[in-house]
């Protein structure tokens, strides 16, 4: 008759409690990098050294961290980077030295990196098809919360003595709760009743599922076997064009637009931070209300869609308008950011908000300054929520004549519609398909290889940005976004299935036979694969 009862708001829990916690240890530097930097003397390099080393911690997981998921099970390796994330909470709490918190940001990055991937896959095989999408993508929600309650947890502990030792340690409450209700779920899915949910008829001949379970090396992502080299084209593809589409590096640019249009000083940056983290919520939110209604195609080709005007319109507007390239390092000392991570980040899960060179204007025209180039600051994360600086000091940025009026608000619009966007789109949909389209016996392994490119291409774009605006400008830094997310609306009509309302295994049997899945759509007929449902005792 089904499974029991509480099995839905517990996996409800674990996924929002994972992202949570994931959001808020990418987070929570913002607020404490400036205590650090004081109580310590950190110097740029020693600042951009200990945040980059949640970005250290993460890779590392994603590179060993599928090994793990799938070996060990999927709740263990969740509550084995839950001891991790407490182990690095304590060393950061009670940290006396630099290697002391570099070693504690190491922990949290690997811990939240491998929970992400585990708590994905976990979720997406305890519950059916009608859930799966918005328990997946509730995950993407709790990161961006988690965001939202380290910044007021910074504001409130900002004044108190040692107050950054409060803020690491406060992630441990999630996490906590996270595993009490592990303990209440069970170790995975039914072994025995997944494979007889389905039967595939093909050819006239009925082949029963699992009667022996298939093996898989790493090598056969790569290889023609099952269509896994076109899963791992899927895959690839999606978490690339999540980073590439550059969501993290506009919204260095967020505080400067809300500037424009009249917020000066510390409310801009309050703006930036607060009113795109409450966006990215309530998009997060649509996401997952319509995730399993619309399906992941309509949100990911309707969010690229957006994507490519919204931000093309900042380029063209941008031309007009002269921008602020934003704080140095020693001006802003906590200007980080993840992530995207689900995967971002998003993502992504959801998700390296650099340091932006500083500049110098000549005629009210801003020009970057090639010997006073920052080097960016990586953070680590769901690769999809970008973490704004809590506090900023941004130089300022002159009053918009009233001719430009228009096209600072239409700047502002544009940053909104691209943050929506991007998160009812890339943000949580990477991170659902991923877990989706893999057979259980090799998707730890392969959601973890896909998650490795998401980390590099977020620590590239990062590396790349400033060479990048020195280069072509921030208008056209924009429009190459805009190109992007062009590119990447091809790639998901071409490539990416239509998975909404179909069992895992139904997902895997349609990719096996389909060298692409772009034949799988929404329109696909029965005449391609053909199954037939039987019911299955609960006795058996």
């Amino acid at each position: 008759m089904g499974r029991p009862l509480p099995l839905l708001p517990l996996c409800a829990s674990v996924s929002l409690l994972g992202g949570l916690t994931f959001g808020y240890e990418l987070a929570v530097i913002s607020g404490a990098l400036l205590p650090l930097q004081l109580d310590f003397g950190l110097s740029c390099l020693e600042q951009e050294f200990l945040v980059g080393s949640l970005l250290l911690g993460a890779l590392f997981a994603s590179l060993v961290g599928g090994f793990l998921i799938d070996h060990y099970g999927r709740k263990q390796a969740i509550l084995g980077s839950n001891l991790v994330l407490l182990a690095g909470s304590l060393s950061l709490g009670l940290a006396s030295s630099l290697a002391w918190l570099v070693l504690g940001r190491s922990a949290a990055g690997f811990a939240i990196s491998l929970s992400s991937m585990a708590c994905c896959i976990y979720v997406s095989e305890l519950v059916g098809p009608p859930q799966r999408g918005v328990l997946v993508s509730l995950y993407e929600a709790g990161i961006t919360v988690g965001i939202l309650l380290s910044y007021a947890l910074n504001y409130v502990l900002a004044s108190s003595p040692r107050g950054w030792r409060h803020m690491f340690g406060w992630a441990a409450v999630p996490v906590l709760l996270q595993s009490l209700s592990l303990l209440y779920l069970p170790a995975g899915t039914d072994q025995a009743a997944t494979p007889k949910d389905l039967i595939p008829l093909q050819g006239g001949e009925a082949s029963k599922l699992g009667l022996r379970r298939p093996r898989y090396s790493f090598l056969d992502l790569f290889r023609a076997r099952d269509n896994m080299r076109g899963r791992t084209t899927v895959g690839l593809g999606l978490v690339l064009f999540q980073q590439l589409t550059g969501q993290p590096n506009v919204l260095c640019y967020a505080s400067t637009i809300f500037h424009s249009v009249g917020f000066h000083r510390g409310s801009s940056a309050v703006l930036a931070s607060v009113g795109l983290g409450t966006v990215k919520v309530v998009a997060t939110l649509i996401a997952m209300g319509l995730v399993d209604r619309a399906g992941r195609r309509v949100l990911l080709l309707s969010g690229c869609t957006l994507m490519a005007l919204s931000v093309s319109g900042m380029g063209l507007a941008s031309f007009a308008m002269p921008m602020d390239a934003g704080p140095s390092c020693l001006a802003m000392p906590n200007a980080t950011r993840l992530s995207g991570l689900s995967g971002d980040s998003s993502l992504p899960r959801d998700l390296s908000l650099p340091s932006l060179p500083t500049t110098r204007e000549s005629q009210g025209d801003p020009v970057l300054s090639t010997s006073e180039k920052a080097k960016p600051r990586p953070g680590a994360g769901d690769l999809t929520v970008p973490l704004l600086p809590a506090l900023s000091t941004t130089s300022p940025v002159p009053l918009p004549a009233p001719e430009h009026a228009l096209l600072h608000w239409a700047a502002l619009v544009c940053m909104m519609v691209f943050v929506s966007a991007f998160s009812f789109g890339f943000g949580p949909v990477t991170w659902l398909v991923l877990s989706e389209i893999y057979p259980a016996e090799i998707r730890g392994r392969a959601f973890a290889f896909c998650n490795s490119f998401n980390w590099a291409a977020n620590l590239f774009i990062s590396l790349s940005f400033l060479d990048l605006l020195g280069t072509i400008g921030l208008s056209w830094t924009f429009l190459l976004y805009g190109l992007t997310a062009v590119l990447g609306l091809g790639f998901v009509y071409l490539f990416v299935p239509e998975t909404k309302g179909q069992s895992l295994a139904e997902i895997d049997q349609q990719f096996q036979r389909r060298w692409f899945a772009v034949s799988f759509g929404h329109k696909q007929g029965p005449a391609g694969v053909q199954y037939s449902r039987i019911e299955v005792s609960m006795a058996s």
